[in-house]
């Protein structure tokens, strides 16, 4: 198995800053659309835990809109060409010293790249 190749990892990259600008945006069609739609697809938030796509669809539409947030340190690991991890810290000035953290498990499937599973969290800042 090849580890980051270049041109995987940049096509991750896009579509995690896709993502990056739907949720600035707060384009919730969007965002739905950048998670695969399986009963098996778990996001974990700072104030939830989401099983399956459906309950993921649900907390996307009732949410109010997060804010901008700045983001740093990101990584983007690549195995193979069908799948990734993505990773990246995240400050909001609404949570002064307060780091998010932020960890998303991407597969290729047919018709794209798709999170699987997500963990949102935020911690003070040390």
């Amino acid at each position: 198995m090849k580890i980051d190749l270049p041109e995987v990892v940049a096509e991750v990259t896009a579509e995690f800053d896709r993502y990056e600008r739907a949720l600035g945006d707060n384009d919730v069609a969007t965002l739905n659309a950048m998670f695969h739609n399986d009963p098996r697809t778990i996001r974990y938030g700072g104030g939830e835990n989401l099983y399956g796509f459906a309950a993921i669809e649900t907390f996307r539409v009732a949410r109010t809109a997060p804010g901008a947030r700045t983001i740093a340190k990101t990584v983007i690991s690549t195995y193979g060409r069908d799948h990734a991890v993505a990773s990246t810290l995240f400050h909001r000035a609404s949570t002064p010293g307060k780091v998010g953290r932020q960890m998303q498990t991407w597969v290729r499937f047919a018709e794209g790249w798709r999170i699987v599973a997500a963990h949102v969290s935020v911690i003070d800042e040390s």
